[in-house]
Order: structure tokens, then sequence, then C-alpha cells
């Protein structure tokens, strides 16, 4: 069906947005996305901002509030270099995992751009943190900018306090050991009610000195009357004490180091509780971005078949749109990994295509949806229920490995050449899906270190463990470097031990 250029449906017929077009536009997408795909979002917040903005909103995680800190200046000026001098580009738009829903949208962009971002984020993104079962169970959405005001103005205060140093020399440490910093496969453990209280109190600025630390020396110092035990029930009755191992570093550090004041272990639990909130995000940027291109393509399109859109903004949204899940080959100068856009964009245009018009293969592949008319179903209940690993696990199709031309290499170091151990066939299709989910599970991408010993009674040095995995260590410098301010936090030696999990 193509649309009348003259039609007196048409949403708009020129470059320039106003305020007055926006929410014509957000109207009818709205419809759309309600009513045809049945999404289930947040209210929308939709701001408008400078190119200057959207960097400052860059360096500072996307997040629309943020505590000063040096890194994030230093992440504006290296961005600002950048675009200004032609070498990177802006996002058209950033979206935030909050109720509701803020989205911002550049200024610079022309109307059609305003629109395909609104579909993008305002209802593509915005569905998808509202259902997908890591936001549900591991953010507070319609809490987090209360907390984001809370960290600003608590750091800020403690900046005056306790002097611009202090304070950085603590959020150094911090971030150092940020992606250490969550609680990757159980619920964070809830507070006693003395915690409560004392943390009431810090956060009120009321603290004694010795409040959490009197919290710390009755729990994790209790000596044994009789002394008699040996050195490894020793060891298991410590460890037992300080539910040890604990793989959220920063947690262990905040609840038991010997040398923090409640305002730093505050300062802790903040640094932690945000790598927490944005920890669902780096297990999702497949199914996230594949599920917000797959939404705003299909408003569009559906725009532009009810004549709501003229040629010319339908092209130019296309052409962007193609930009976006262009997927370079490996030998194209573009060429870094494969495009999570792509690929995400693919998927879920793949499972619409097995639902409505599945082949043999299809059906002996997913027999559970294949054929299946209720398409919008299928993807919403993958939506809510996957990660990017067990996404792709479920759901990469032969057709799809087929086109992406995928194929695996085998890296042997007893070897001197790359084997192309499987290829795009029947007998490697298994393999590859495997192998490329794997590719996507934070837990082979991210070091596993956890805190497994530490004497409290004698010299108090506290043992990590790096559990490495298929022969790759840590790189020396940075693992030096992470250490030595975990000492800062710790107040004594900290010891790192290597061992090759099996």
């Amino acid at each position: 069906m193509q649309a009348a250029e003259t039609s007196s449906d048409v949403l708009f017929d020129g470059p320039e947005w106003t305020f007055e077009l926006l929410e014509k536009a957000r109207d009818v997408i709205e419809e759309i996305a309600l009513q045809d795909l049945g999404l289930d979002v947040y209210p929308n917040q939709i701001e408008i901002i400078s190119s200057e903005q959207m960097l400052d909103a860059y360096s500072c995680a996307g997040l629309p509030l943020m505590y000063q800190h040096w890194s994030f200046g230093k992440h504006f000026v290296r961005d600002e270099t950048l675009y200004r001098t032609g070498r990177q580009g802006l996002a058209y738009e950033i979206v935030i995992n909050s109720n509701p829903c803020i989205s911002y949208n550049m200024e610079e962009n022309t109307m059609a751009m305003q629109t395909l971002v609104m579909a993008h984020a305002a209802f593509g993104h915005n569905h998808f943190f509202k259902n997908n079962y890591l936001f549900l169970q591991w953010t507070d959405a319609a809490g987090i900018h209360d907390y984001l005001a809370f960290a600003k103005n608590y750091i800020a205060a403690c900046e005056e306090r306790y002097g611009l140093d202090a304070v950085e020399e603590i959020l150094d440490a911090a971030h150092s050991l940020q992606a250490q910093g969550v609680f990757r496969y159980g619920r964070p453990p809830q507070p006693t009610a003395a915690e409560k209280e004392a943390m009431q109190r810090v956060r009120e600025g009321y603290e004694s000195s010795q409040t959490l630390l009197d919290l710390w020396t009755d729990s994790t110092m209790r000596r044994d009357d009789d002394g008699k035990e040996g050195e490894d029930s020793a060891i298991s009755e410590r460890q037992r004490e300080l539910n040890l191992p604990q793989e959220n570093v920063l947690y262990f550090l905040e609840k038991n180091s010997p040398v923090l004041q409640p305002w730093q272990r505050e300062m802790l639990r903040i640094v932690r509780s945000l790598a927490q909130y944005l920890y669902p995000q780096k297990q999702t940027k497949v199914m996230n971005e594949g599920c917000a291109t797959f939404v705003h393509y299909y408003i569009i399109t559906k725009l532009f078949q009810q004549g709501r859109l003229t040629q010319g903004a339908f092209m130019e949204m296309m052409h962007s749109h193609t930009n976006v899940v262009l997927q370079p080959e490996y030998d194209d100068p573009r060429y870094s990994g494969i495009n999570p856009y792509a690929l995400g964009f693919a998927m879920m245009m793949d499972i619409r295509r097995i639902c409505k018009n599945p082949t043999d293969e299809d059906r002996d592949w997913f027999p559970d949806f294949a054929g299946d008319p209720n398409w919008r179903g299928v993807l919403k209940d993958a939506w809510a229920n996957y990660r990017d690993e067990s996404f792709i696990q479920q759901f990469l199709s032969p057709h799809l490995i087929r086109k992406f031309k995928l194929f695996t290499l085998t890296n042997d170091a007893d070897r001197p050449n790359l084997e192309v151990s499987q290829i795009h066939n029947r007998a490697g299709y298994r393999d590859i899906r495997r192998e490329l989910a794997q590719s996507y599970d934070l837990a082979y991408l991210e070091p596993d270190i956890q805190v497994t010993d530490v004497d409290l009674r004698g010299d108090r040095e506290l043992k990590l463990t790096h559990f490495m995995r298929s022969g790759i260590q840590l790189d020396p410098g940075n693992r030096d470097e992470v250490l030595k301010h975990a000492r800062i936090l710790w107040g004594y030696n900290v010891a790192m031990n290597v061992t090759e999990e099996k």
C-alpha cells in the first residue's frame, strides 16, 4: 500500500518539529503500540535536549542525575572532542529505565527522526524495561529518581564535610571494583533492623563513628571459647560467620571493612546499588535493542501504510533504520563484531516469519511456536522471559545462521593456526548457536573474583580468588591497580589467588 503525499492524514510535511507535532505523532504511535502490538508501557516523559546535554548524559551512564566524579568529566571531554571533530556521532535518544519512563530526544533531530525515536525509545525500550524479568527482579523503576537525588546530595554533602580528596579516594576505589559489586545469582541479603537504623542515621547526618564498626565487631569477631579447633575447622567456621565465599566484593567490604567510617560505607553502597541497577542492561543488549528496533520498524511501516507519513519522511526513517541494523563484513574497516541491533532485529523479524510462514526446517527446530498465528504473543513472551544468552540459545534459527554466515573458530594454544571447527551446515548449527550464546553470557565475559577468606583474629589479610576460565588470566597492570584500591577500602593487605575452574 502506497501512502498519498497529499493526504490530509499526514502527520507532518517538512523537517521542522514543534511540540504540537510531537504530541500529535506520539498519540498515533501510542495507538499502534498499545492497540495493535499490545505493548505494556510505563507513562512516558519525553524531553528535548541539546547535543551538549546529550554528551553530559553520555558521561553519566545515561542517568538523569549523578554525583560528581572526575571520571565523568573525562568521558565528557573525550566524547565531546570526538563529536566536535566529526569522528563520532551522537545517539538520537537516550531512554531511562524508570517510572515514568524518561526519553531524551535530541533537539537537532528532524521531525521524521523525532517520530522514529519516540517509537523506538518511548514504546520499544519502555515495554522491555517494564516487562523483562531481569528488570522486574533487580531494579526499582519507581524509586530510581529519588535514589539518584539522594546519592547526588549525599556525596556533595560528604565533599563539603570531609573534603574533596577524601571523597574522591573512596569513589576511585569503589569504581575500580564496580564490576565486582553486583549480586549475579541471588537476591541481596536484607539488612537487619539494627543495620537499617544505623544506615538511616548515617543518611540523616547523625552517625556515630563507632555505630557500624560496633555492628561489624559484634557480628564478625566472635572468638571460640576453647580455642581447640584445628586450622581447617577454624577457616570453615569464620567462612560460615562471614558468609564466604562472597561474589559481591564491594558488599563484603561495605559490611566488614575494619577501617571504613559510616559515611564511607554509604558511598560504597551507592556505587554498588547503581552497578546493580545497570547490571540487567549488560545482559540484554541484543534483546533490548532488537525489541526497540522491531517496534519502531513495525510502527513507522504501519504509519506509512495508513498514509500518515510522506514518502520523503518514510525514506529518511528507513535510511536511519538501515544504518542502525547494518552488519559490516569481517573485512570491512567498520567491522567491530556482531552488531547487537542487527542481530536483535533480525531475530525478532525471524520469529515473526517462523510464526507466519514456517518452513519444514522451522517446524523441526521450533515446534512450540512455528505456525503460531499469535506472533505478537510469542515475541512478548520472549522479551519478558529471556536474556541475551538464553534468547540466542532458544531462538536463533539455521536460517539466520546462514544469513549471517556464522562459523566457529577454535583457538588451541598448542597449535600454530586457528581451526574452523563448525560452519553453517546441519552438523554445525547447534554448536554455532551454543558458542554464540555463550559469547553473551557475562559469566564468561567478566572475571569471577570472590572473597574466599580472611583471618580477623590474625593478620586480617583479605584473600580474593580469581576462578580462571579457559586459561584467561587477568591483565597484571589492571589487577595490581585494583588491588591497591581494595587495600584502601579494607585497611590491610589484600591478596589474590588464582585457581583454574573446571
